[in-house]
């Protein structure tokens, strides 16, 4: 490799790395700000908030780090503009082309470490860090598993094989136990609706209660079932679609297609999660042909505060693109692309401008 490779390789890592500490220390510290509030319900202490925080780290390193990559490229290059060494290198020979390769190289790694993460590292994390709030807020702790979700209330064990969109419940059963750890009733509900405060109505009811000898049933048309759970809980429990691995994403996925159910929003995820980790080297690409020109010192300032609104506009429309999809029913694939082609179409034309000055 050679030396100037090095040389920026290294100044542009190290300013992404200062970026992207900089922004996770300031959403921990805006977390924990809002963590702060629950301290205090039910057994909710401050060292499970600092546990919360930390948790939801990983997540936050995927979701920042094409803008660190942005603001980091742009201050080291802005730094070696400002210096005449970006002159120097061109004096040398260096081409617009080759600035581009030694970038996507640097770019390329952290696209890499991005994808391991939002795979890997986050969706755990992630559930790990709600699932511990919600524990220790009410008590209540859930597992997602392929029977459905198991969720413990108190000395009842629910399970619920589909949790639609709009919060209802489908293919319920409710197995309640005594002190001694015996089982004594199980209900089955082919459907639960969220009514009123801890209250669910439950329709097409079979309620089996064990006695010492025999078991008696008993069927109802619907039932109000008071529990502790409510959605909120569920929504915890539960990963979004933004949140999944690509592994569990295709599956779940799978499972709704199998189902005659709408897949839209999770193809869109699915490709989401594939094109996002890219977005690395197009924000590499948009960098360059503003972090090379050469610029005042006061300048310099300015670039940043350029970045950071570049950034903050990839990020809506990247959320802008997927909530239209979804709406409209557009391709998954072009939905999840647009934005990121937007601006590496951007950046092709801002640097054959730079190019022809």
């Amino acid at each position: 490799m050679k030396i100037y490779r090095r040389y920026l390789g290294r100044e542009v890592t190290a300013a992404i790395l200062l970026v992207l500490l900089a922004f996770l220390a300031l959403f921990a510290f805006f977390d924990m700000l809002g963590e702060v509030r629950n301290v205090g319900q039910g057994g909710y202490q401050l060292h499970h908030a600092f546990g919360f925080v930390l948790l939801r780290v990983p997540g936050r390193v995927y979701e920042l780090m094409p803008i660190a990559v942005l603001i980091g490229a742009l201050y080291a290059l802005s730094t070696l503009a400002r210096h005449s060494e970006i002159t120097v290198l061109r004096a040398s020979g260096l081409s617009s082309g080759a600035l581009l390769r030694a970038l996507f190289q640097v770019a390329g790694w952290f696209a890499v470490v991005t994808f391991l993460i939002g795979e890997y590292v986050a969706p755990p994390a992630e559930r790990a860090a709600f699932q511990l709030r919600s524990k220790e807020r009410t008590g209540m702790v859930g597992q997602d598993l392929r029977s459905g979700l198991w969720v413990k209330d108190e000395r009842r064990f629910i399970n619920v094989r589909v949790v639609l969109p709009d919060t209802r419940l489908r293919g319920i059963r409710i197995f309640e136990f005594d002190e001694e750890a015996r089982l004594r009733s199980v209900t089955e509900a082919a459907e639960g609706e969220y009514v009123v405060p801890d209250s669910w109505r439950l329709t097409k009811v079979v309620h089996t209660v064990l006695g010492a000898e025999q078991a008696e049933v008993q069927k109802v048309p619907d039932m109000l079932w008071r529990s502790a759970l409510n959605p909120d809980i569920l929504a915890v429990l539960l990963v979004a679609p933004d949140r999944m691995s690509l592994r569990h994403l295709s599956a779940y996925t799978r499972h709704l297609a199998e189902n005659r159910q709408i897949t839209n929003r999770y193809d869109i995820a699915f490709w989401k999660k594939v094109v996002y980790p890219l977005a690395a080297l197009v924000m590499v690409a948009l960098a360059v042909p503003f972090g090379t020109a050469r610029s005042r010192v006061e300048g310099a300032g300015l670039k940043i505060f350029a970045g950071v609104m570049i950034g903050i506009l990839f990020h809506m429309l990247n959320g802008l693109f997927a909530n239209l999809g979804a709406i409209n029913n557009w391709s998954p694939l072009i939905s999840a692309a647009t934005p990121s082609v937007i601006f590496l179409l951007a950046a092709a034309a801002m640097t054959w401008w730079v190019e022809r000055r």
